[in-house]
């Protein structure tokens, strides 16, 4: 069992909370027993850090402290269990894509991952500007199912001209003009575009766009939240 917290594979643990360790590693970390799992399933998890009593399946795996525990954790709650996991792995694109231009908070990203398995997204590409996919509060907001969809990270005016290439009909949201969202049917390669909370899309991206979405909500309601407007958009073209 680890007991110190100036052991040096506790202050290594602990640096994979912060963006240019997680990056010059390639690893990041996954708080609880269910994201624990997930990782494992997806065959991304590297190594398991557990408190004394619990168990796991899992060939490298280390004992440790509450308060090593406590010194690796980023919740108030200390887990029981935190795993060190690969980061994700890119696949080639297929299916309909969520393109997300510098959509900052980590709890609309991790929601917005969550609603796009929900409703059948392939592929998110994540903008410049946009929050990291492997922000702490991103992965426990993804509820494990950030394992479950390709998600890559570039400059979106590169992922629109190669999507276009590919057949694929760019959509983004109006809130003054477009197609009502419900009025017609979505072409077979859809990809949408969602924007900053405060911001929207940047008018460089909108410029790419192929056509434009009204989400009908009551006139008392000015606009909506860009998680709850994405969910509303992925469902209508789910179903």
């Amino acid at each position: 069992m680890i007991e110190s917290i100036n052991n040096e594979r506790v202050k290594y643990w602990a640096k994979l909370n912060e963006k240019k360790y997680q990056e010059k590693e390639r690893l990041f970390l996954i708080e609880g027993r269910h994201l624990v799992e997930e990782a494992k399933k997806a065959n991304l998890l590297k190594e398991v850090i557990l408190l004394e009593g619990e168990e796991i399946e899992f060939s490298k795996q280390t004992i440790v402290s509450e308060n090593v525990m406590k010194k690796i954790t980023n919740l108030t709650n200390i887990p029981s269990i935190i795993g060190v996991a690969e980061f994700l792995e890119k696949r080639d694109i297929e299916g309909n894509v969520l393109l997300l231009d510098r959509v900052s908070n980590p709890g609309n990203l991790g929601t917005i991952i969550r609603s796009s398995v929900a409703f059948g997204i392939d592929t998110i590409i994540l903008g410049n500007g946009s929050c990291s996919i492997y922000n702490p509060k991103v992965v426990r907001a993804t509820e494990g199912l950030m394992f479950h969809v390709n998600i890559i990270e570039e400059d979106l005016t590169k992922s629109i001209e190669s999507l276009k290439k590919q057949n694929y009909s760019i959509y983004s949201t109006s809130v003054t003009s477009g197609k009502i969202l419900g009025s017609f049917h979505f072409p077979t390669k859809t990809a949408v575009v969602m924007g900053n909370e405060g911001a929207g899309v940047s008018d460089e991206i909108r410029n790419l766009c192929d056509e434009f979405l009204y989400i009908g909500m009551s006139d008392k309601c000015e606009s909506l939240n860009v998680a709850i407007a994405t969910s509303i958009i992925l469902y209508e073209l789910y179903k």
